[in-house]
This record gives C-alpha cells, structure tokens and sequence, in this order.
C-alpha cells in the first residue's frame, strides 16, 4: 500500500521499523488497543515513529498488522507488523485516544546504484553475521531492490543511525552510508571476538600475573 497525503494513526516508539521489515509488537497500553482494534477493523495501516524523550521525528514508516499471535483476556496482544511505506509528519492530532498524523509519503529520488558498491555491503554483511556465528546464504540478497533496508535492521546500527537511514533520500546513498558503518563497525566486533578467544583458549591474560604469581618476577 502507498498513500500520498493521508490520516494515519500514530504509534510512537523508541523503534526504526523499515520497509518490508517484519516486527513483533506487544499492545498493552489502552489507547494503543484501541488503535490496533480499530486498524484491524478498517483494513489499515498505522505509524511507527522513533520518538526520544518525548521528541517525535519526522519521518516514520506505515506497518500493516500482518498477524495476531495472541490475545489475552485482559485485551492485551501480541502483533505481527510489516512495515509498508516512509511517511514525514505535517501535523499532529488527537482525533481518538491515541495520537494521528497528517502525513505525505516519502518516496527516493531516481540514482544508480553503484554495482561494486552493492557487492561490497553485501560481502562486509556476511562477513558481519559470521562472526556472529551465522552463516548467510548469498541468495539472500537477490531479486532486493532495497537492499538497504534488509542489511540495516541487522547491521548493529544504533537507534540513531537507523533513524538517519530511514531518512535518507536513495538507494544508492543509504548503500554509501552501510559500507562506511561496516568498515568501521567489523573491526570492533572482530577485536571483541579476539578477546573472546584468547579468554577461552587462555583461561586468563598472560599479560597480567595471577594470584599464585612467584614473588620477585617480571611482574612484582
């Protein structure tokens, strides 16, 4: 679903959710109950905004409730939502318990994509997801046409960063953005695992003494 300019209902959250993005949603808060209620009843989407000490950003991504895993007595839920299209809020309201927007979609400006750009995040994500002991097939990233999107909910992208890359305005400069985070974020994570490793293999850092350390050594 696209829209143009449009009422959405407003779900703020301390969360980026993408395009095509799938995300688990615990509803407990009436007013939220509410809109989910009513979201269901109409067939439509709702607004997930980032929102930080009260501070709303612009620009949020529609999701659609593409399950209900369960319902509880008390009227709480557990959701499945899919996120639709990007929207910049115009303007706020409280029509209904919850909060909605006036929003206008968001949609990329025509760029290229550079295909040895494309290559490279694809290869610096795999090597990402190895380290965390995954291990990704490279079909994966076929038949994407935003393949930004899919990289960066898994891309150790703070909340912030995700943020900027929902903002972003093309494919092509989003792809930018990723290769340059990964170049600096795979070499913190391999030094992490280095460090694992020599905890493991050593028990201990050789470089330090330990309690049962002769006196008059090196180290005393």
């Amino acid at each position: 679903m696209s829209a143009e300019n449009e009422i959405l209902p407003l779900f703020p959250l301390e969360l980026v959710i993408y395009p095509d993005e799938k995300v688990p949603l615990h509803i407990f808060e009436p007013r939220y109950r509410e809109l989910v209620d009513d979201c269901l009843r109409e067939n439509r989407p709702f607004g997930i905004v980032l929102s930080q000490d009260g501070t709303l950003s612009e620009v949020g991504c529609a999701a659609s409730i593409v399950e209900v895993q369960q319902e509880y007595e008390d009227g709480q839920r557990d959701i499945i939502v899919q996120g639709q299209f990007r929207f910049r809020i115009l303007g706020v309201g409280n029509q209904k318990a919850y909060m909605t927007a006036d929003v206008i979609s968001v949609h990329d400006e025509e760029e290229d994509v550079d295909v040895l750009v494309r290559e490279r995040v694809i290869a610096q994500h795999i090597k990402l997801l190895e380290l965390a002991g995954r291990m990704p097939a490279p079909t994966q990233y076929q038949d994407r046409p935003q393949l930004s999107y899919f990289i960066a909910h898994n891309a150790g992208l703070t909340i912030e960063q995700k943020q900027e890359v929902l903002e972003l305005t093309n494919e092509a400069t989003r792809l930018k953005y990723l290769v340059a985070h990964l170049e600096r974020f795979i070499p913190m994570v391999e030094e992490v695992e280095t460090l694992r490793s020599k905890i493991r293999s050593n028990g201990h850092f050789p470089d330090f003494p330990t309690d049962d350390a002769e006196p008059g050594g090196p180290d005393s």
